[in-house]
């Protein structure tokens, strides 16, 4: 038999060690009962950010390798509650074949979490090229015009912008002023909700 006085030494030296270990399971323990009474805080159900990228660009190809989309920002963050990413200075143009070219800058804007809706806020410029008529002798050609807001909502699958505030359209006519537009780029239209006015020059008819 081990002498009593060994068995107490043993005891004492080894102390610490379960000590240390009861503490670790206590902890734990305790850990454990928290997290299955409460959910974590660790930032998920709120619109916190989890990644960024700088100078960011994009570009969309139709099947024949046209470009249809670019998106370009100084910054873009993703946020992983609704899947949108807010953009810094961005720069998105439109270029699907057979529709105008469409180019809107802005200091900020906002992709929706299905990719369908850019939202652009802030000194928004938006410039669309004159374009053809679609038949000739038709009367759908139009010149070219540049639009300024300080909100609109871009539909690029639509080629569709839309906003409620007041806008201005400049193009080689004059100039128009109102309070909401919808800017139809595939139909060649422009409609202002209220509030219109303005001075345009009539068109010089084809001598």
């Amino acid at each position: 038999m081990v002498p009593r006085r060994a068995r107490i030494d043993r005891l004492v030296a080894w102390s610490p060690v379960l000590l240390l270990g009861g503490l670790a399971a206590l902890t734990y323990w305790l850990d454990a009962q928290v997290a299955s009474s409460a959910p974590r805080n660790n930032g998920a159900s709120r619109h916190d950010p989890d990644l960024y990228i700088e100078n960011f660009s994009a570009v969309s190809f139709d099947a024949g390798g046209r470009v249809l989309q670019s998106l370009a920002a100084k910054r873009a963050q993703h946020y992983p509650d609704d899947d949108s990413v807010d953009l810094v200075l961005p720069s998105l143009t439109l270029t699907d074949p057979g529709k105008p070219r469409l180019a809107v800058n802005a200091d900020e804007g906002t992709v929706s979490g299905n990719r369908e809706i850019v939202t652009l806020r802030g000194n928004v410029r938006a410039m669309r090229d004159a374009a053809a008529p679609k038949a000739p002798g038709d009367g759908s050609a139009i010149g070219p015009a540049t639009f300024t807001t300080d909100m609109l909502r871009v539909i690029p699958k639509r080629s569709r912008a839309e906003t409620d505030r007041p806008v201005t359209i400049e193009e080689p006519r004059g100039i128009i002023r109102g309070v909401g537009m919808i800017l139809d780029n595939e139909a060649h239209t422009i409609k202002l909700k209220s509030a219109v006015s303005g001075t345009l020059q009539p068109a010089k008819l084809p001598k």
